[in-house]
């Protein structure tokens, strides 16, 4: 077994017997050497968004100083769900090795088919969430000063 896949494992496993989230485990390796770690903790921190791979990259963006984790390469329990691929994407980061599959996460009953077929549907069904646009002509205002600023940085 791949050396940093097996630490993913690991960190998927601790959560069989502490209960602090679901069974799903991740590190970020840059140079051959881990710089970040993270296991789910949803249900410990009280945090949708404690996802493995996003502790992961907290983890690492801390270890190394930056929000740009290019050359960085993340090894992951399971298929990542839409929000962890999104910030995978947000981070540069261009490789992604996951053991299980995205159908075998479906099978223990996470379920992220909702969300795939809500953004295939154009984000149209309102039972899933329902996205309204108002006061554009005075939010937009802040994104022209944005756009303006000479010293602005782009992640």
């Amino acid at each position: 077994m791949n050396e940093y896949m097996m630490e993913a494992k690991r960190l998927a496993d601790t959560n069989l017997t502490d209960n602090e989230g679901g069974p799903f485990g991740a590190v970020i390796v840059k140079d051959g050497v881990i710089v970040g770690k993270g296991d789910n903790r949803v249900l410990v921190n009280h945090d949708p968004t404690a996802h493995a791979e996003i502790t992961a990259i907290r983890d690492a963006s801390k270890t190394l100083g930056t929000h740009d984790l290019s050359g960085c390469v993340l090894y992951t329990s399971c298929y990542p769900c839409p929000m962890c691929l999104s910030a995978i994407i947000w981070a540069n980061i261009k490789t992604v090795y996951y053991g299980n599959t995205k159908e075998d996460a479906a099978n223990i009953g996470f379920r992220d088919d909702m969300i795939y077929d809500y953004i295939k549907d154009n984000n149209s069904n309102t039972d899933v969430l329902n996205l309204i646009n108002i006061d554009r002509d005075e939010t937009i205002k802040t994104f022209e000063e944005y756009n303006n600023k000479e010293d602005k940085e782009l992640y």
